[in-house]
């Protein structure tokens, strides 16, 4: 029996979705692992073309755009193995990728999650994420974005594995929580990472593992309509879920800055008002049972994540 599950989440991704398995098969010389593709209902072929192709990838089309979240989720629920990798369709994997993901992640059964270093394809000694990081400004962002591939040779910790390319530990999404489908798209990975940790999980960062990413392949572009309003209203969600009162009230003065200095930015990039209003919607998102409810037991996860708050904090102004 394998151990790995790897999961593509597809949405008309004609252009990529080829390239990806193509890249995946290549892996399969090293070690053997299952694939799982999620169609959101892509209308442009890409879904026929992998079933008509690639006979042994398991697909499951969900016939319609649910989003990243329910698409993962779907995949993760139907992987019968113990360590599922998730991997976007607009990815390249280089050689040692599984392995590289795989020997990090059972090194320490503590550990849930294991990012890769995730490459620009269209500048292939640049990185475009080495492991995402969360900070008391309430910005999550992407750590090494744009620097050179030659300074992120070591592994280290992180706040959440970008989930584009990251290999997961199944069993303790079963006691976590899945990812959030509120998200539908965007923060949903460092939501997840964020609970690992209170739960007294750790997320690595494994230069070993390598993939391509051309980035932003689904959405089109670095900034768009659809991405601000989303980011901005799941950047609130995530505090309002994840924080106790008292971690609230600390890092309210940073979180106020943050807001106010992303809003400027924004307005800036013409996009102020999708901005503003993803984060009224973000205030108003029915928490239901989604609110991370704190444990006594887990007091000494809340503290180390609050000093790892400030810690990345000045990571971020550097």
């Amino acid at each position: 029996m394998n151990e790995i599950t790897v999961v593509v989440p597809n949405y008309n991704g004609i252009k990529f979705v080829e390239d990806c398995f193509q890249a995946l098969y290549k892996e399969q010389t090293q070690m053997k692992f299952d694939m799982i593709l999620v169609d959101n209902g892509s209308k442009d072929g890409s879904r026929e073309l992998i079933e008509r192709k690639y006979k042994d990838v398991r697909v499951i089309p969900l016939g319609k755009n649910t989003g990243f979240c329910k698409a993962v989720n779907v995949g993760i629920k139907a992987a019968v193995t113990p360590y599922v990798i998730l991997l976007n369709n607009d990815t390249k994997v280089c050689k040692g990728f599984i392995k590289g993901l795989y020997e990090t992640i059972r090194k320490d059964s503590h550990i849930f999650s294991v990012s890769s270093m995730m490459i620009q394809d269209n500048c292939r000694t640049m990185i475009d994420d080495a492991g995402d990081f969360y900070c008391s400004l309430g910005w999550a962002f992407a750590n090494g974005k744009d620097k050179s591939i030659d300074d992120y040779e070591e592994s280290y910790e992180i706040t959440a594995a970008c989930a584009g390319a990251a290999i997961y530990r199944k069993s303790v999404f079963e006691q976590i929580g899945y990812f959030d489908e509120a998200h539908f798209a965007y923060l949903e990975d460092v939501d997840v990472g964020i609970r690992s940790k209170l739960h007294g999980y750790k997320n690595l960062y494994e230069p070993k593992a390598r993939v391509y990413h051309v980035g932003s392949g689904a959405s089109g572009s670095r900034y768009n309509e659809f991405k601000i309003k989303n980011s901005s209203r799941n950047s609130i969600y995530i505090i309002r879920k994840n924080f106790p009162l008292v971690m609230k009230i600390l890092n309210l003065p940073f979180l106020m800055a943050g807001f106010a200095v992303k809003f400027v930015f924004f307005i800036h990039l013409g996009f102020g008002k999708e901005y503003l209003k993803g984060l009224c919607k973000g205030l108003t998102m029915p928490l239901k049972d989604k609110k991370v409810r704190f444990l006594k037991k887990h007091w000494k996860n809340y503290v180390r994540f609050q000093l790892e708050l400030w810690s990345n904090m000045g990571k971020r102004l550097k």
